[in-house]
């Protein structure tokens, strides 16, 4: 783990249990972080805070102001981090089921959610469970017990369900149509990769390490050598190469090939 994000860390942790007090469980790392796949510059900083009871809404508020990026400056892109009740974690629901989510750092718009409610649907509502997945599998702990112990893992039928979800959701973000490198498209085909690792094999891994078991086995080596090749800094597939790749995944995500 990156030194300044690992400092940052301790002291979220810290203000997290100077406001939630005994009812913290634990404070868990997730994303980039937890598959050991953080990259300076790039990478987000993926929290979960689980509590064991639900928060009323000035802790929720309280929370969110020590937290923000104006208050504990975060080194990253951006701090993505949602509370969940520790039934919530534990039970495999495919719903929402956060307590607040806080978006947060000096490239990322700043977004704080009270409730599922009020979560956009256009914003899409599959990314919570999906991180709790990850979660169960890879978490890092660093307050309370194991995340293995903490958060359940999505049923087969919803863990589809929502990784379908969530490709339609990423094949309509808008990419540059023309024939020339297209940025955004590696994040697009790495992306879809994690996703059809994960129906194939069962496993989450980070967006590059997926892209290096799809070439591993001989598919689409050139487009994903491409758009790992686009993370240090040269350029990325097209627009379109992106595109057919997303939909071939999702047709096959989603048992429509």
């Amino acid at each position: 783990m990156d030194g300044d994000v690992g400092d940052y860390l301790g002291e979220l942790v810290d203000r997290a249990r100077d406001v939630l007090g005994d009812n913290l469980v634990g404070a868990y790392a997730a994303g980039s972080v937890g598959l050991d796949a953080y990259q300076p510059g790039r990478s987000d900083v993926d929290v979960a805070l689980v509590v064991a009871h639900a928060l009323d809404g000035s802790t929720k508020r309280t929370l969110v102001d020590r937290l923000r990026h104006e208050a504990l400056p975060c080194p990253a892109r951006g701090l993505e981090l949602v509370v969940y009740r520790r039934d919530v974690a534990g039970s495999g629901t495919p719903e929402p089921g956060f307590e607040v989510e806080l978006n947060t750092g000096p490239a990322m718009p700043f977004r704080a959610t009270y409730a599922p409610t009020d979560r956009p649907a256009a914003d899409g509502r599959f990314w919570y469970a999906l991180d709790r997945s990850i979660l169960h599998q890879s978490g890092l702990a660093l307050l309370g017990p194991p995340a293995g112990d903490v958060f359940a893992d999505l049923a087969p039928a919803d863990l589809r369900r929502l990784l379908t979800e969530a490709l339609a959701w990423w094949l309509a973000l808008p990419i540059p149509a023309g024939d020339g490198p297209a940025p955004g498209a590696e994040d697009a085909v790495l992306g879809a990769c994690r996703s059809l690792v994960k129906a194939r094999d069962g496993v989450w891994l980070s967006k590059v390490d997926a892209g290096y078991r799809l070439m591993e086995r001989g598919e689409h080596v050139e487009l994903i050598a491409r758009s790992i090749a686009a993370r240090r800094g040269e350029p990325p597939p097209s627009g379109p190469e992106a595109r057919a790749f997303q939909r071939q995944v999702l047709a096959e995500v989603a048992g429509t090939h």
